[in-house]
């Protein structure tokens, strides 16, 4: 019989929509691989070939007689109006396609497709235009002229005739970008990609990028086995790094498609989580970044990147990935919450805020958390080999000069006898010894360590440490770099102790059992709270047992003793009542600049002027007269 293929549709629509519904290659691919899970196939197949884009399924197929091209035909017309027709013909699957207007994605790329299909040994084939006759008759394609490549009995082909958009030259990079907008695929669902003799399959959730990232939370009985594939790259912190949680409920009061009022419930599965680095991550033009949060429904990406709407514009929100799957979005008795082109949601709509707003409060800023986390570890452990490194050039610079001056001091010895010189070989070597002891600072060989010492150390007690913050800013102020600082209850975590270092041994290590004569300069921060800490009463009697410069920053109305320099004048800050309700008079600020300005001369720091640190200063403490 002769077949008749006629569009129900305004012909215009297809010039209107067809190129400017969907803005990227791999959305299309997107929609037409969709297509073909709502007809149960269990492949699809994407050929790149020279002169078009080939996609087919091996699903149901749609017969003529039975009235399935009409229906396809029928654009604009719910695929999905009950819960009935909200399953595929298995009964299997949940539908992806809703608003009937997914069969023009492939006219986003070329102006001519060619839609074959078989069914039942029922062929039938159509060319869908961007521009139709006004009898709205597409142009049939003869039986004998319906051909396909990778199936027989049943099954769907689109071509995609001149296309406008090219897929990436590397199929693994295909694959790539396939994954982040259509991840639901298995072994009872695979996509095949192929350009000529080269082929890639998709037949798994992309496992690999888990081995990218350092932290990670799940959600959802069906992803917690993902965090077993994040590196463990600090055991002992694991739970710190990745967290495994129940599904994400949220109650919500939803008015359905007939105006009745329901109580749901939104939940929400999938996983988020940061990436070590972001080195080598730059997408091509056509690709998709690898930084970005996704949302699915019904395994159907409806919202590629929602990360610029919840984040904050945070430095680390650039190591961000995930991918959120909230089915409540496509119930087919409430409202259609997507976006006519299929690549965003309606923001008013009430799912879509209270999604957002999780995401916002809760999860995005736990899984930034725990990325300071892997931050602080990893800086410590960094810190840690670092310091081990000195240590052991330290002690190899310390063996390799002691054999030095045994080697130096003999051979220097036997020549001086065979000159004549007329002493006790002994004697001899020891007058060379003596004299290589004390002229070895200008060898220049503690050079190297101390080059890598801690130069200033701020003494506080925690209670004390609004006025602590005060010192170090004006020392940081004066262009002291904070790798010289050492300030235990520092915000800033280059200036602490590393983390599971004592502040006693850490000081015993690196000036006082050092090859380097460098010594420390201590900066004391003295209150009443000084008198009842046993570390800063410590750390006051290792300054005067080492004999270590130092300087006085007093809060009234303690006075600093003995064996601190109370004979030398210090500098004195008033306080009211609450440790940061903290002023000085004029006279103190000045001797508080004068005293930082003094630090910086004695060590080598380009020191600010006077009046730039008086300024800067205000800017810190409250500045009054008496």
């Amino acid at each position: 019989m002769s077949k008749e293929y006629e569009i129900s549709i305004d012909p215009r629509i297809l010039e209107l929509l067809g190129p400017n519904l969907y803005t990227n290659i791999y959305y299309v691919l997107a929609e037409l691989i969709a297509n073909a899970y709502d007809a149960d196939a269990k492949n699809v197949y994407i050929i790149s070939n020279k002169d078009d884009i080939r996609v087919e399924d091996d699903g149901h197929g749609m017969s003529y007689a039975k009235g399935d091209v009409r229906r396809y035909l029928d654009v604009a017309a719910e695929s999905r109006t009950t819960e009935t027709d909200s399953t595929t013909k298995s009964h299997k699957r949940k539908k992806m396609g809703r608003k009937g207007v997914g069969k023009l994605a492939a006219l986003s790329v070329s102006e001519n497709v060619d839609v074959m299909t078989i069914a039942g040994g029922d062929k039938s084939g159509f060319v869908l235009s961007r521009r139709i006759e006004k009898d709205r008759k597409l142009r049939a394609i003869p039986e004998d002229k319906i051909e396909f490549e990778h199936i027989t009995k049943h099954g769907t082909a689109i071509v995609m005739k001149a296309p406008q958009y090219r897929l990436h030259n590397s199929l693994t990079a295909v694959k790539r970008n396939l994954l982040k907008i259509f991840p639901l695929v298995s072994k009872d669902f695979k996509i095949h990609i192929i350009r000529g003799k080269e082929s890639e399959v998709i037949k798994d959730f992309d496992r690999n990028i888990m081995t990218e990232l350092i932290t990670l939370i799940t959600l959802g009985r069906a992803y917690a086995s993902l965090g077993d594939l994040v590196p463990n790259t600090f055991p002992k912190k694991r739970k710190e790094l990745v967290g495994t949680y129940p599904t994400k409920a949220i109650p919500l009061s939803l008015t359905d498609n007939k105006g009745a009022e329901h109580e749901y419930s939104l939940e929400i599965n999938g996983w988020i989580g940061t990436y070590q680095s972001t080195k080598g991550r730059k997408a091509e033009m056509t690709d998709f970044p690898d930084n970005f949060i996704s949302l699915f429904a019904n395994g159907k990406m409806g919202e590629f990147n929602i990360l610029p709407v919840v984040g904050q514009n945070k430095l680390n929100e650039v190591y961000v990935v995930g991918q959120l799957h909230v089915d409540l979005f496509e119930l087919t008795e409430l409202p259609d919450m997507a976006l006519s082109n299929r690549q965003g949601y309606k923001s008013d709509d009430p799912r879509y805020v209270a999604l957002l707003e999780y995401v916002r409060r809760d999860l995005l800023a736990d899984i930034l958390r725990r990325r300071d986390t892997f931050t602080d570890l990893r800086n410590t452990d960094k810190k840690l080999k670092k310091e081990e490194k000195q240590k052991q050039d330290e002690e190899n610079l310390r063996v390799a000069f002691d054999d030095f001056r045994g080697t130096a001091s003999k051979a220097a010895a036997k020549n001086l006898a065979k000159l004549g010189v007329k002493m006790p070989l002994e004697s001899l070597e020891k007058i060379v010894l003596d004299s290589i002891n004390q002229n070895s600072p200008n060898l220049g060989l503690k050079r190297l360590v101390d080059s890598q010492k801690k130069r200033i150390l701020i003494s506080q007690t925690l209670p004390d440490k609004s006025f602590a913050d005060i010192v170090h800013a004006m020392l940081v102020f004066n262009n002291v770099s904070s790798e010289d600082i050492l300030y235990t209850n520092c915000d800033d975590e280059v200036c602490r102790i590393p983390e599971g270092r004592h502040v006693y041994e850490y000081l015993r290590d690196f000036f006082i059992e050092s090859y380097s004569d460098q010594k420390i300069f201590a900066l004391f921060i003295t209150s009443e709270n000084t008198k009842v800490s046993w570390g800063a009463i410590t750390e006051v009697g290792a300054a005067w047992i080492t004999q270590i410069d130092h300087k006085i920053f007093n809060i009234r109305p303690f006075r600093p003793e003995h064996p601190l320099d109370d004979e030398t004048q210090w500098q004195s800050t008033n306080r009211d009542g609450k440790p940061d309700e903290l002023w000085m008079t004029p006279l103190n600020a000045d001797i508080f600049c004068q005293k930082v300005e003094a630090v910086c001369d004695t060590l080598g720091y380009k020191k600010k002027k006077r009046a730039e640190n008086k300024a800067h200063l205000g800017t810190l403490v409250s500045i009054r007269k008496d």
